[in-house]
């Protein structure tokens, strides 16, 4: 293998035996501690990962602080921290500001989405099964489809940048990388399913935060730097030799760069598509409370905006100021194209302002981000070939503990295929920038016909068969020939440029909306939103059938499983309600559930539930409209024009970016503490009594 194979340089910047030593350390420390929560979850909190109900959803029972902070988590890739600052050493402070923009607004989307989820489809374990529901078994293989590419190259792309960081960092050979990265993630994920992610989300979350700030104040208050004066008093200075084609003036200090927006709206684009089309996300929706869905998946979009804004506008600037002095890595050699894309520009500037301490740190950052990724890439495509396919395909009958066991092996399956995947790509000369440029066209041509399952009841089946791959073909179409058109060769260097990427995005992402309502509009049909309600009935039949368990057991099973879910402090239900659950499950007990009519089908939330969530959906909609116009267009359209900042603005901006990293802490690192208190408080006090009487003290 060469160099050239990978894109980096290789300079080392650690030993190679500290960086094996960290890698499978962190893995086997985190394996542990989670390990050692479920233990105590299930013997103090009654939570067992034993079932597929809490290993795929956690029981729907998570609260406001700790889905917030896995969301956070999940959507805190390298990308926020290492390609933020590559993209902002390339264009400029507009880069940051444009990635904060492209990552909130997807999960205010979310939140919308998943209420409306809880709403039309209660008892769903994943997207596909709504999927399957109404467009039957070609539409569910055809989304099964697109989200398994979307997982797999979301996830392999984040394997792919770690192991070439790791390889750029210590000349570990990046096979060995990729095959580590995974490793200690599959037992915990295995043995503990999403709420095990969920715990590790929010390990994940405060180390990586704590390592941000650290990152971000480090740099700014380094005498080679001197403060947010300093910073910008040198990129001033150097502002001759670090001209950038395409912003006004050549300035890095200016919003109105043409390669900064071709890019950040790629981003937008790509992300919508991470998360909509991303099983784990619909999982953590559906794993959370009732009411706490919306608070939590906002608290999440507006929190994650000032990492890569703080970090990636300091690191990318300071990059730029020192990239040419002695004190850097690669002096007297330039930092090259190919380490740009690579995301080499973070660890060579921590290397030379905070030495080999600072590169420590900065592996533990990238363990912490890329095994977030991982785990809960693990648990989606984990539910996606247990739950739909081999249960709705190969084993209908399947009892609990026959599910749980096909999730483990798929849990160990993904990790071996991605793993392979991962080190094809690095093969092949693909870096994360040309992955981020590809992977909207391949993802985006499912968001509208998904989003429309849950919005439009006149969507028909052959609408929502045949538009995503329409679209995708359009995308790639456009891809493919605009880099002929403007570059005049197809090959991995032109379709990696910005403008084929987003005309090609623009492509995959518009035309199925036009192809779903010209289809539908073909042969109108309107569909019934009661259907959904048959999943639950199907599932409840299967799972807890005569021959399991008892009618009484089976009554009380479901009663117990509705009140957790409609309920954050769990109750006995009304007298009408438990009899309208009761006579619907008798109902679906003797008749098989796709045979029943739709006036016998009840939902399960009460009317007051309902009318809560029909109004938490109005919240995230005014929610995500307003953060919509906030990022994309009151806070950047003004000040793309031809203004460089001045060293005020610059400080200010600085400033409020820093502030917002401490607001990110608090909310998903400090409230969810808070917000576990009770839960925390019961484990320890059943930890402290269990200790006292194995030593006897008791």
């Amino acid at each position: 293998m060469t160099v050239a194979t990978l894109g980096i340089a290789g300079i080392d910047l650690v030993p190679q035996g500290t960086a094996y030593g960290l890698l499978i350390g962190l893995g086997v420390l985190f394996c542990g501690v989670i390990l050692i929560a479920i233990k105590v979850q299930k013997a103090y909190l009654s939570e067992d990962s034993a079932t597929s109900e809490m290993f795929m959803v956690a029981n729907r029972s998570v609260g406001t602080g700790l889905t917030a902070s896995s969301v956070f988590s999940s959507w805190m890739w390298i990308n926020e921290t290492v390609l933020s600052a590559a993209m902002c050493y390339r264009y400029g402070l507009a880069v940051p500001l444009w990635w904060g923009s492209g990552l909130c607004f997807q999960i205010a989307l979310m939140a919308a989405l998943g209420v409306m989820a809880k709403i039309r489809v209660p008892y769903a374990h994943t997207s596909l099964e709504i999927i399957k529901m109404r467009y039957g078994w070609i539409g569910h293989l055809v989304f099964i489809v697109l989200n398994l590419t979307n997982n797999v190259f979301g996830c392999a792309s984040m394997i792919l940048t770690g192991s070439q960081l790791i390889y750029g960092v210590s000349g570990m050979h990046f096979v060995a990388a990729t095959i580590l990265i995974p490793l200690g993630v599959v037992l915990y994920t295995a043995v503990g399913g999403l709420k095990a992610t969920f715990l590790t989300d929010f390990l994940h979350t405060a180390v990586a935060l704590i390592l941000i700030i650290y990152f971000t104040l480090s740099v700014l208050t380094h005498p080679e730097v001197g403060g947010l004066g300093g910073l910008y008093d040198k990129v001033v200075a150097t502002a001759s030799e670090n001209y950038i084609q395409g912003n006004y003036e050549g300035s890095l200090l200016t919003i109105k760069s043409k390669g900064a927006i071709i890019w950040g709206l790629v981003l937008k684009f790509g992300n919508l598509a991470l998360v909509v089309m991303d099983t784990a996300f619909w999982q953590k929706s559906f794993a959370s409370e009732v009411n706490s869905t919306v608070p939590a998946y906002n608290l999440a979009a507006i929190a994650v905006f000032g990492i890569p804004w703080g970090l990636g506008t300091v690191i990318g600037l300071a990059a730029r100021a020192l990239h040419n002095t002695a004190i850097f890595p690669t002096y007297p050699g330039e930092l090259t194209s190919a380490e740009v894309n690579a995301g080499m520009v973070m660890p060579y500037l921590v290397k030379a302002l905070i030495g080999d301490s600072g590169i420590i740190a900065f592996f533990i950052l990238l363990f912490m981000a890329l095994t977030s990724t991982v785990s809960s890439s693990m648990i989606a495509v984990s539910s996606i070939l247990s739950f739909d396919l081999y249960k709705t395909y190969f084993n209908p009958k399947a009892t609990d503990k026959k599910l749980l066991r096909v999730s483990h092996i798929a849990v160990v399956f993904h990790a071996v295929f991605i793993t392979g995947i991962s080190i094809a790509l690095n093969y092949g000369g693909a870096n994360m920038t040309w992955i981020g440029y590809f992977r909207p066209i391949l993802s985006c041509p499912g968001i509208i016909p998904l989003a429309l399952t849950l919005f439009w009841s006149g969507q028909t089946r052959v609408a929502a068969i045949l538009s995503p791959v329409l679209g995708f073909f359009t995308g790639l179409a456009i891809w493919l020939a605009s880099a002929k058109s403007l570059y005049g060769v197809v090959n991995m260097t032109t379709t990696g440029e910005g403008l084929p990427a987003l005309y090609g995005a623009i492509g995959s992402f518009f035309s199925p909306a036009l192809y779903s309502v010209i289809l539908s509009l073909y042969k109108p049909y309107q569909f019934d939103w009661r259907e959904f309600l048959r999943i639950e009935l199907a599932d409840e039949a299967q799972l807890h059938s005569p021959e399991s368990d008892s009618g009484a057991q089976k009554d009380v099973k479901t009663v117990k499983t509705v009140n957790a879910i409609t309920d954050p402090e769990p109750k006995a239900l009304s007298p009408d309600d438990a009899e309208k659950i009761a006579n619907t499950h008798e109902k679906s007990a003797s008749v098989p559930p796709t045979q029943l009519s739709l006036d016998d089908l009840q939902h399960p939330f009460s009317e007051d539930t309902l009318k809560d969530l029909r109004r938490w959906c109005h919240v995230a909609w005014a929610i995500f409209v307003v953060l919509v116009l906030v990022t994309f267009v009151l806070w950047p359209m003004p000040l793309y024009r031809d203004y460089i900042f001045t060293k005020s603005f610059f400080s200010g901006w600085v400033s409020v970016a820093i502030v917002w990293q401490f607001f990110a802490f608090l909310a998903v690192v400090v409230y969810p503490l808070y917000d576990g208190r009770f839960e925390i408080e019961k484990g320890a006090r059943g930890i402290w009594t269990s200790s006292r009487k194995l030593f006897g003290r008791e």
